[in-house]
């Protein structure tokens, strides 16, 4: 007879998308004591009765588990375990299947959680807004890096200079001006309408790109484009923080991140192809073409978020709600605070742009140039390297999420930037390490300051403060591409031009440590107390049901059609 606890017999099928897991132990009295219980770790279990779980909480859209037993010899039991579920998760199922299927087969141990799971059990709702919402950051991502990593080519065919290219970059920044109209819009109309608006607006403008007869005219289009990619990028992660639970905000925006620098490795990764004609690098413009039927798809299931419906239902609908979906007041909201906050954040963005703008986007000269590198060995530097940076993202979130996002953001900030100067004053191999270090350590940063714009801000003015951090990066990057194109001419360099910007993110430390407050471990409302604190999803849908039968009103009286009936079921 096998040994207690040892490896169970396991067998899956399908039925549908339902996922069934069949599995055989034989156990301990105290292993079988741990299998009765309630999980409470990936899925949150509720007890039907002793043999029978279904899901409380979780990323599924169904979920069933059901335990039998009988004894055996030497005080031990043969138990049959039943798991059938669907995960919430669509578009990235395939990825996460394998994991999932472990993690119910086999859960780690209550209290923790699963390398790849955020800190917090997710609700079916939360999971399948996180799993679209990293969809239009792949958009977002491969629009955003178009202009940067393809100057080094349009600057050929049209004979520009780099100072000419710099100003093309510059103009480009400045349409931040528009991507704060954008986002001061999702306050008022929702931030669903907005995405699905700037992402198709995004697609048009980057693929006119693609027959810009000259410099000025794709300098036009694409300072339009970069607005709306400006504009998706951050409100993917308003959505996002609007979603999800408090120990989870810095998970869910490095996974938004490792999902942007996907769809920029999609330039990235093949901009071999812009080697084989002068003319090459606009099939990279006209790829995003393909974003339209995928969007009309997503936008179909994307449903606007739980706290901007509780926010528009106290505006829209006030007394008229039912008593059992009734909403907090809010609070007054002290101006001095949010002042004091915005102007915390966008000294950070200001000058971490000054360095990180010219950094990135004069990378690819700098090494074609003075480095003599090809497009195959840009791409495959750019990739390789890049590499290291996807797992320290993760890490960067869960820390973030567990120790705080302050010390984490300052090492982040500190390492990335040393090893980028490091990467541009040295050549060789150097180059590559320097790089690869860069990218691990500056990755920690990126979930742990990305989610302080959504949090330290209310519902009401998430999306304008938003818009104003855009300009304030847009302002550092305009300050930066300017500095860095004329002190390149002038010195005939990048590496001494870098070097010297490398002192703005030293300033960026200092500011994240004395001044930033930190966030971790609490609710929105905890940290704008102003804002009414979401309910529960079954009052959630009352919520929503009061609001579509008031746009329904609304529509019926010529005042405008604001919601679907059924969540997602327009398109703009």
């Amino acid at each position: 007879m096998p040994e207690a606890n040892a490896k169970p017999i396991v067998r899956r099928r399908r039925d549908g998308r339902r996922r069934i897991i069949e599995i055989d132990r034989l156990v301990d009295p105290e292993r079988l004591a741990e299998l009765r219980a309630p999980r409470t770790v990936t899925v949150l279990e509720r007890a039907v009765d002793d043999h029978t779980f279904v899901a409380a909480s979780g990323p599924v859209e169904h979920y069933e588990r059901s335990i039998t037993w009988t004894a055996a010899a030497d005080d031990r039991f043969t138990v049959h375990e039943t798991i059938a579920y669907e995960m919430a998760i669509p578009v990235w199922a395939p990825l996460f299947a394998p994991l999932v299927r472990k993690a119910v087969v086999d859960p780690p141990p209550p209290g923790s959680a699963p390398w790849w799971a955020p800190p917090d059990v997710l609700d079916a709702r939360a999971a399948r807004s996180i799993s679209l919402l990293c969809v239009f950051a792949v958009f977002a991502g491969y629009l955003g890096v178009l202009l940067s990593q393809t100057n080094t080519y349009f600057q050929e065919e049209f004979g520009s200079t780099n100072a000419e290219i710099s100003w093309v970059l510059v103009g480009v920044r400045l349409g931040a001006v528009l991507a704060l109209a954008i986002l001061a819009f999702a306050d008022r109309r929702g931030r669903r309408a907005v995405l699905l608006a700037a992402t198709f607006g995004g697609i048009a403008l980057a693929a006119s790109g693609a027959i810009a007869p000259n410099l000025a005219v794709l300098g036009v289009t694409q300072t339009l484009a970069r607005s709306c990619s400006a504009a998706i990028g951050f409100l993917v992660v308003i959505m996002a923080a609007e979603e999800m639970p408090p120990n989870s905000r810095a998970f869910a925006v490095s996974v938004q991140t490792m999902a942007g620098a996907l769809g920029a490795g999609g330039v990235v990764l093949f901009l071999t192809i812009a080697d084989q004609a002068v003319w090459a690098w606009r099939i990279f413009y006209a790829v995003p073409l393909l974003m339209i039927w995928p969007t009309i798809l997503l936008g179909r299931q994307l449903v606007e978020t739980r706290r901007y419906e509780v926010r528009e239902a106290a505006e829209e609908l006030g007394d008229a709600l039912p008593a059992d979906a009734a909403i907090e007041p809010a609070q007054d909201a002290p101006a001095a605070r949010h002042i004091r906050r915005f102007v915390t954040l966008a000294a950070s963005v200001f000058l971490f742009n000054i360095f990180v703008t010219p950094a990135t986007n004069f990378l690819n000269s700098y090494l074609r140039t003075e480095q003599d590198y090809s497009g195959l060995a840009i791409s495959g530097l750019q990739v390789l390297t890049n590499l290291p940076g996807g797992i320290a993202i993760v890490v960067g979130g869960r820390l973030a999420d567990r120790y705080g996002r302050r010390i984490v953001g300052a090492i982040g900030v500190a390492g990335g930037a040393g090893f980028t100067v490091l990467m541009y004053t040295t050549s060789g191999g150097s180059i590559w390490v320097a790089s690869a270090l860069a990218t691990l350590i500056g990755a920690l940063a990126v979930p742990a300051l990305g989610v302080y714009g959504p949090e330290l801000f209310p519902t009401s003015q998430r999306g304008l403060a938003g818009g104003g951090l855009t300009i304030a990066t847009a302002a550092g990057a305009v300050a930066g591409l300017r500095a860095a194109g004329r002190m390149a001419d002038v010195l005939g360099s990048f590496s001494p031009t870098i070097a010297i910007l490398g002192i703005a993110p030293l300033l960026v430390v200092l500011n994240i440590l004395l001044f930033y407050p930190e966030t971790a471990h609490k609710t929105l409302e905890e940290l704008n107390p102003e804002d009414a604190p979401p309910p529960d999803l079954a009052t959630l849908a009352v919520i929503e049901h009061e609001l579509a039968e008031h746009d329904h009103d609304r529509h019926h009286l010529g005042l405008g059609h604001r919601h679907p009936e059924e969540p997602g079921t327009d398109t703009p």
